[in-house]
């Protein structure tokens, strides 16, 4: 029996996949397996029994990775899961930016009371006149799942679509749309484009990427979408230059005490992917990931350790060893294995980083004296006896 927690809600469509050898666990210190959203694990103590953590959604800023990584756990997220739901709402935000919608709603409400409202609106209506998107210049930094879509998006809603991501997949670089500019230097895009959208993940060469120096180089009347995190803005550099008149909106998905209230900045509370549909996906996709990790040793979707995929196991045993990205290691836990007369007769090794894990089929299977021996080396961080 396998146990998990949920350290957040996580949709029950998602939860309902876990088969009759998994069972919820109401404390996280007793669980094989720890699902979570927006909560905050870096002051958690991990138990030797846990084995991975799931992140319904594709920001791990909450996930302590390094130390996960360093205690043999690996990290998932569920990337593109909820890339519709965050795609949708760019545009909404777009849109908003564009055409003072939430200005005549407010002005609707405050003359609810007038027996002439029908008229006094073709009066009022000029005061929240906008612009169109279509023919203006969408810039995208970051061409991931997200990123892929709001271009494509954005192609057929008559925008000329600058895309930049020098780290771009080949999957989203199969998806994205002949009809996008893709482009070597994100200076074009600060001086070309009428509207800029993030969706790149956080890393420390990504914070306040956009800056005042980034500001400065914008067209005069940018509309800037932070749809990814709130420190990839120096929001403070945008509430200047919105002052100054270069900024004309600033649209995001992070209030916090310096944009929110702020004249044309436009916040909403975390919507992004906050939709049945992204929320059902998200916990789907984890289910899967944490599944097929504990079953069958795969790795899929995992940020701090490498993917990696051997199917089911039709050995007589299988084990996983996750362990430091040094030389020698590989030699080290294949001698155990050969002095214990144990046959390898299919093997996988991936790197990631510091980070490396193996996943071995053997002939015959492994007995805890050996697994002890391969734990004893000095770089392997966890064993995991998968069968």
């Amino acid at each position: 029996m396998y146990l998990y927690h949920c350290l957040n809600p996580i949709a029950e469509v998602g939860l309902d996949l876990f088969s009759t050898n998994y069972k919820k666990a109401e404390d996280a210190a007793k669980a094989d397996a720890i699902l979570v959203r927006s909560a905050k694990m870096h002051d958690m103590e991990f138990s030797n029994q846990l084995t991975c953590i799931a992140r319904a959604g594709a920001g791990v800023n909450n996930i302590p990775l390094e130390s996960c990584a360093d205690e043999g756990i690996v990290v998932f997220n569920t990337p593109g899961a909820n890339a519709n739901g965050v795609k949708e709402s760019v545009f909404t935000g777009m849109l908003l930016a564009s055409r003072d919608v939430i200005g005549g709603n407010k002005w609707v409400e405050e003359n609810k009371d007038d027996a002439n409202i029908d008229k006094a609106m073709e009066k009022a209506k000029k005061n929240f006149a906008g612009t169109e998107i279509a023919g203006k210049k969408l810039g995208v930094i970051g061409l991931g799942a997200i990123g892929v879509l709001v271009a494509n998006a954005a192609t057929h809603m008559g925008m000329e679509v600058y895309g930049y991501d020098p780290y771009i997949s080949v999957n989203a670089a199969w998806n994205l749309s002949r009809s996008v500019k893709h482009i070597n230097n994100v200076e074009d895009i600060y001086k070309e484009c009428d509207f800029i959208t993030i969706h790149v993940p956080l890393m420390d060469e990504t914070k306040k990427m956009i800056n005042r120096n980034a500001i400065e180089k914008m067209k005069k009347g940018v509309i800037i979408l932070n749809y990814a995190r709130d420190i990839l803005v120096d929001e403070e550099a945008v509430i200047d230059g919105i002052a100054s008149g270069k900024v004309r909106k600033y649209v995001s998905d992070f209030p916090n005490a310096i944009t929110a209230g702020k004249e044309n900045c436009i916040l909403t509370p975390h919507l992004g992917a906050s939709t049945n549909e992204a929320e059902d996906n998200c916990a789907i996709m984890a289910v899967k990931e944490i599944m097929d990790y504990i079953e069958n040793g795969n790795i899929c979707h995992s940020v701090n350790y490498p993917d990696c995929d051997m199917g089911v196991c039709k050995s007589a045993g299988r084990i996983g060893v996750l362990h430091k990205n040094n030389k020698g290691v590989i030699a080290q836990y294949t001698t155990i294995l050969g002095d214990a007369d144990i046959n390898v007769s299919d093997m996988t090794n991936k790197s990631k980083g510091a980070y490396a894990y193996a996943l071995l089929d053997l002939d015959t299977p492994i007995t805890q004296e050996v697994v002890d021996k391969l734990n004893a080396i000095e770089d392997v961080t966890r064993i995991r006896v998968i069968k």
